[in-house]
């Protein structure tokens, strides 16, 4: 009896102290690495001349614009990025000056994505772009064709990218804005 107790002892001894190992080994890794990305298209812009390839927001589009920035009032942005086009720095504008973050001027066919993500490592990024560019771009954060081109009356979709240690997750978003025509 004295013997099974004792067998009994050793086997408890062997499976708390595997059981622990265990756990230490299970452990999950801290968070290490998140960099969150904010994607938006520039808002309504002015369509009244057809020839115009760089119009400006209308009414509406500047209300939007100023409604990004009490979206984003609550963001800790690191950095602001806007394509050279006026609709799409004027949508940035009140964030930038709310901010006080100078917007970053980009070309989306000269951006290298990996050197993107290397360079904004646990950052917060506002991107401003166009229907076309803003879902390409995201596809490319996430290295998956996920997002079509955006419909012309969309204004108001953000596209939420977080890359944690190297993962990537995004999420759709639809804003509305009752903004004065």
């Amino acid at each position: 009896m004295k013997a099974i107790k004792s067998l009994l002892v050793i086997l408890l001894f062997v499976n708390f102290s595997s059981c622990k190992d265990k756990t230490n080994s299970e452990k999950v890794n801290p968070v290490k690495e998140v960099s969150t990305y904010y994607f938006i298209r520039h808002a309504e812009k002015d369509r009244s001349n057809t020839d115009n390839i760089d119009p400006e927001l209308i009414q509406k589009g500047l209300g939007r614009a100023m409604h990004w920035a009490e979206i984003f009032d609550d963001v800790e942005l690191d950095a602001i990025y806007s394509t050279d086009f006026l609709r799409s720095s004027m949508t940035a504008a009140p964030t930038s000056v709310k901010k006080n973050i100078d917007v970053k001027y980009y070309n989306f066919d000269d951006i290298i994505v990996n050197q993107f993500k290397k360079d904004h490592v646990n950052q917060t990024i506002l991107i401003v772009g166009h229907g076309d560019t803003t879902p390409e771009f995201v596809n490319q954060l996430l290295e998956e064709d996920k997002y079509s081109i955006m419909e012309d009356y969309d204004n108001g979709s953000l596209f939420i990218v977080q890359i944690t240690n190297g993962v990537a997750t995004s999420q759709r978003l639809h804003i509305n804005c009752n903004c004065p025509d």
